[in-house]
């Protein structure tokens, strides 16, 4: 049997709109104060579980500090029973292994089942708590191209809001609007040239929805939409699309550096001289990272030269799909100096990364966050221990309240190897601040 904590929230408070939203903020002192006071959990029994100490849940309780790592996100989540969902993470083993009156099994299932699994989670998982105003124009009898052009416009906008909010606000957003292209692709009635659109844009849709989840931490989930994504492009006949799909799976398969490098050199197999220069570009500098993180330098170099050269070959006025339009000259400034931290190259990497970023908005507080952390770990490769720490301490300044996961996972590291040089006060300040 199953072991059951005694701080296992009830299913009623977990849909508490209140609970809901401390969960999606991490902010988990509010999460703690509202389990004592609707659920009389103590916040002794709430200490124990978690492993942290009785006068600090008060103190988090009280609204004073934050937790900010992200194995003690995990173990408050899986003390706490609450779903990976709510908190930025994957599915937890205590949810796969649910019985049926229990949380839904959703790792469960072969991949064309998971598929549908995750394309249904819109809509029986409560988009109104992400988005409640979200309105689609009522689709007409018969699906025109006018009617496509709508519908893209409106993908285009939603886009715009994965630069400020993380994968677990966004997630939701994007998997409803591709359940819905889904549906009007197997009910409406279509032009010929509507229909071939149409799964085009399903196919640009699902995409997004998979990129959410991957940076909400629900990679299985992310990678089902990729391989969804790239049966519509092909069906689309659109191989600027299918060339993505490849390289979002290189970018997400992170426990197997060949077959990534394998699936990013296929993407790029799908270059033609037709291709946008924004759409080379990503597709180059995709397979650059997936030879970086292989330590293959020759051909990271080569990759990164290639999508260098995309970008200055293009033509003015040449056409770019939306979805490529944040692929710039700072986009590959950032890359390439991700690719040299990842390589063990400082020296290369530190300049770039300390340009791009000085250019960088705040506003983007994820992305900056995380090309931070490649900053301070280059510091760090370096030597520059102090340098490494300030960096991080910016890093965790701007992650702080951002729906991803991928900030705490790529910080944590950092402050474990900054913990052997403790002695430093810039170190003493920077791990004081993530445990605050």
């Amino acid at each position: 049997m199953t072991y059951q904590p005694p701080t296992a929230l009830p299913r009623e408070l977990l849909d508490d709109p209140d609970m809901q939203c401390a969960l999606a903020g991490n902010d988990f002192g509010r999460v703690f104060r509202i389990a004592r006071e609707r659920a009389r959990i103590s916040y002794s029994k709430i200490a124990a579980e978690c492993d942290i100490k009785p006068d600090r849940v008060g103190t988090l309780a009280r609204g004073h500090g934050r937790i900010t790592t992200f194995e003690k996100v995990v173990q408050i989540a899986d003390a706490l029973r609450v779903p990976g969902h709510m908190v930025g993470l994957a599915p937890r083993p205590w949810e796969v292994d649910a019985d049926p009156a229990g949380t839904p099994r959703a790792e469960i299932g072969p991949p064309s089942m998971r598929r549908r699994t995750v394309l249904q989670a819109a809509t029986s998982a409560g988009l109104a708590a992400a988005l409640p105003a979200l309105h689609r124009p009522e689709a007409p009898r018969h699906i025109t191209d006018a009617y496509v052009d709508r519908l893209r416009e409106r993908t285009d906008r939603l886009r715009r809001l994965d630069k400020v909010l993380g994968g677990g606000d966004t997630y939701r957003v994007y998997l409803s609007e591709a359940q819905a292209t889904k549906s009007l692709l197997r009910q409406a009635s279509c032009t010929e040239s509507a229909r071939r659109r149409l799964t085009g844009l399903y196919a640009e849709q699902t995409q997004q929805a998979g990129w959410a989840a991957y940076d909400a931490g629900r990679t299985r989930d992310a990678v089902a939409l990729y391989e969804e994504s790239r049966t519509a492009a092909q069906d689309a006949r659109d191989p600027d699309l299918y060339g993505n799909s490849l390289a979002f799976l290189a970018y997400s398969v992170t426990d197997d550096r060949r077959t990534a490098v394998a699936f990013a050199e296929d993407s790029c197999a799908t270059i033609t001289a037709r291709t946008p220069a924004t759409v080379q570009a990503l597709l180059y500098e995709r397979l650059a990272w997936a030879c970086a993180v292989d330590g293959r330098a020759t051909g990271t170099e080569k990759a990164l030269g290639a999508a260098r050269r995309a970008l200055e070959d293009a033509q003015d006025g040449e056409p770019q799909p939306d979805w490529a339009a944040w692929v710039d000259d700072l986009e590959l400034d950032i890359m390439t100096g991700r690719c040299w931290t990842e390589l063990g190259r400082p020296l290369r990497a530190v300049p770039v990364l300390t340009s791009a970023l000085g250019e960088f908005a705040d506003a983007h507080a994820r992305d900056k966050a995380l090309y931070l952390s490649w900053l301070a770990r280059a510091y760090l490769t370096a030597g520059e221990v102090e340098a490494a720490a300030a960096t991080t301490s910016r890093a965790l300044q701007l992650a702080t309240g951002v729906a991803s996961i991928r900030p705490r996972q790529r910080l944590t590291p950092l402050l474990d190897r900054l913990r052997t040089h403790a002695d430093i006060g810039e170190v003493r300040q920077v791990l004081e601040q993530a445990q605050g």
